[in-house]
């Protein structure tokens, strides 16, 4: 029969976390609420203590027809009639303890890394507890914390084994990251079969209540996670579609909350309104919840950080993500100082991005690559050719499960299948501070107005702001920088009209988009 680990629990018996109440009946509340698996961790109690505190667990577990396993003491599942244990990578090992438990022993096995889990498969392991996901305090020893991005990683290579395995993620997860996890841990060809929840349960004032809200949030889609309203387009057909979505957006109004640096907010403010959104400037997170409610999108734009920065940025991610609407990331100057290559590492492991823009930099570093370097926000030496780009983009975007655009002198849009080069805009954008910033907040409207097909809704704001800066460069009076802003503002307030009465000449054969195809 296979294993049911879609809830995991896994026991804390630590007074913190018990405060005052019986191990025994936390467990049994936590099983009534849906808990599909019990594991007992006791890493302080004597041998005979655990025993009995095993015992009373087991006669609950077998009542509600959910396994018990041991953590760690293969002597104690035997003294008591487990169902199985859990090892760690430092405990007796598989090989051994099969000699000592039955043959239909369960026995789970801890691994953080691909060569962990492919050798516990090896060994005939059950199922695997993968990670630390993210960081926790109860569980000091962690090694290494992999994120959903390296359980993708071992998901995908033990998928190549040709063994059934079920696996669990643990570490950190709780109501309001237990759908990302599931999500964005899923690899091509296979998905966590569940997680292990400690505290989120265990220290819940309510246990039956907080098991039955991880059973029904693990047996739900998560809200950013919308179905496709139409078949997939092919290139062309996008292309041919965009004249069509920038309608949607002008006449829909949508609400941008722009988390954005200061040094372009009034630039960027204006962008949004010659486009026909509605733009609000706000820095402080507890806005988001009611912002959020008038279903627009949210930009993250960490040009000025401040020490008060990503805490804020946390809570309004929470906010729209929990609502299921877009979220945009722009990760200005990623790579430039310590404090932003980690701020990019708490804001990737602290909610759902829809888009991630930045330039090549920028992306390399939110993508893990090291030795990444950048002067303040520019880009720095680039060390990829078009493929490569093209290929970085479309990783991101597949480990991500969202959509990634790599701007520069060709901008590359990918949702993880595929990726677009788009090579239209003109030089002076380049010379005009917030002009890349600005591209997150026409973004975030296209989203807002098109949810469904990402992509696509991506791509048209892109050419709609391109396609408006080459019609401003080429006006009579434009000599530089400074008259083609006005010029520029002009030309997506005009192609917002014309776009108001269905008239698509602004964009006939102006599209320079082209699949890449990656060997």
């Amino acid at each position: 029969m296979k294993l049911n680990l879609s809830c995991y629990l896994v026991t804390d018996s630590t007074p913190a976390i018990l405060k005052g109440r019986d191990l025994c009946s936390v467990v049994e509340e936590a099983v009534k609420g849906g808990v599909t698996i019990v594991q007992y961790r006791d890493k302080k109690s004597d041998t005979g203590e655990q025993i009995q505190i095993a015992k009373r667990l087991h006669q609950i577990t077998q009542a509600y027809g959910v396994p018990l396993l041991i953590n760690d003491r293969v002597d104690v599942a035997l003294a008591m009639g487990a169902e199985g244990v859990h090892l760690g990578q430092d405990d007796m090992n598989i090989e051994e303890a099969k000699k000592l438990l039955p043959q239909d022993a369960i026995i789970g096995i801890s691994a953080a890394s691909v060569e962990e889990a492919q050798k516990a498969i090896a060994a005939g392991a059950d199922y695997l507890g993968l990670g630390t996901m993210f960081a926790t305090p109860t569980k000091t020893n962690t090694k290494s914390i992999i994120g959903t991005a390296g359980t993708q990683a071992i998901l995908d290579a033990i998928s190549e084994t040709g063994r059934e395995v079920g696996t669990v993620s643990i570490g950190g997860i709780n109501v309001s990251n237990v759908q990302r996890v599931l999500y964005q841990s899923q690899a091509p060809s296979k998905g966590l079969d569940g997680v292990a929840i400690v505290s989120a349960i265990m220290a819940a004032d309510d246990p039956q209540a907080a098991a039955a809200e991880f059973v029904e949030l693990i047996g739900s889609p998560p809200p950013f996670a919308r179905v496709l309203a139409a078949p997939v387009r092919e290139t062309a057909a996008m292309v041919d579609a965009v004249p069509s979505i920038v309608q949607k957006v002008v006449q829909a109004h949508p609400l941008v909350h722009n988390m954005i640096n200061f040094v372009v907010a009034n630039f960027v403010a204006n962008v949004a309104l010659s486009m026909g959104a509605s733009p609000i400037m706000s820095p402080y997170g507890d806005e988001a919840t009611d912002l959020a409610q008038f279903d627009g999108a949210l930009l993250i734009n960490m040009g000025t950080l401040t020490s008060e920065s990503v805490a804020n940025y946390l809570k309004a991610i929470k906010a729209y993500n929990s609502r299921g609407n877009p979220v945009v990331y722009d990760p200005v100057g990623a790579a430039a100082t310590h404090i932003r290559r980690g701020a990019v590492k708490q804001l990737m492991t602290g909610g759902y991005f829809d888009l991630i823009k930045g330039n090549e930099g920028e992306i390399r570093q939110v993508s893990g690559s090291s030795g990444v370097t950048q002067r303040g926000v520019d880009s720095g030496p680039s060390s990829l050719d078009g493929q490569g780009k093209a290929r970085l983009a479309r990783d991101l975007a597949r480990r991500e499960r969202n959509i990634v655009l790599l701007t520069g002198a060709t901008d590359y849009l990918s949702d993880g299948t595929r990726v677009i080069a788009i090579e239209n805009g003109h030089e002076l954008l380049g010379q005009v501070t917030g002009t890349g910033c600005a591209v997150g907040t026409v973004s975030g409207c296209f989203l807002a107005a098109n949810p469904s097909e990402k992509l696509l809704a991506v791509l048209s704001g892109l050419l709609m702001y391109e396609i408006a800066a080459e019609n401003a460069a080429a006006k009579e009076g434009v000599r530089g920088p400074g008259s083609f802003v006005p010029a520029f503002l002009d030309e997506l307030y005009a192609i917002r009209q014309s776009a108001l009465k269905g008239e698509n000449g602004w964009f006939e054969g102006r599209a320079k988009v082209k699949e890449v195809l990656l060997d």
